[in-house]
């Protein structure tokens, strides 16, 4: 099992930073991790994924080059530094987990309760 607590959401102005946590307990060895975001009347997407050990990251295409995921190992917590925010990032931001390798957002399946992130014009 693991559980996974978010933290760092806030109201931020359109161009601000905002740095959400993940901190994550239990078994968390090569654990598979990503932020999803859920606007209301939308569907969860990914934001971005990590592999829990090694470089390999992903973006959805609205978020690159502003969002950078990372992840601390021996402090088993995970990141998501966001920059340059818009209006349309407003949402609640999830953590997720997998511990098996990543075909689908269905393999995650260990979520946090979600952080809200709300962006003003």
């Amino acid at each position: 099992q693991v559980q996974l607590v978010e933290s760092g959401g806030g109201l931020v102005q359109a161009g601000g930073s905002l740095t959400l946590s993940c901190a994550a307990s239990g078994r968390t060895f090569d654990l598979a991790m990503a932020w999803f975001r859920q606007a209301p009347g939308r569907e969860r997407d990914t934001v971005a994924a990590i592999a829990w050990r090694g470089p390999s990251t992903h973006y959805t295409d609205s978020v690159k080059g502003r969002f950078t995921i990372s992840r601390d190992v021996p402090n088993n917590t995970l990141y998501l530094q966001m920059t340059s925010l818009k209006p349309e990032d407003t949402a609640i931001y999830y953590c997720a987990a997998s511990q098996v390798p990543v075909t689908s957002k269905e393999d995650y399946k260990y979520w946090g309760q979600g952080t809200q992130v709300t962006v003003s014009s």
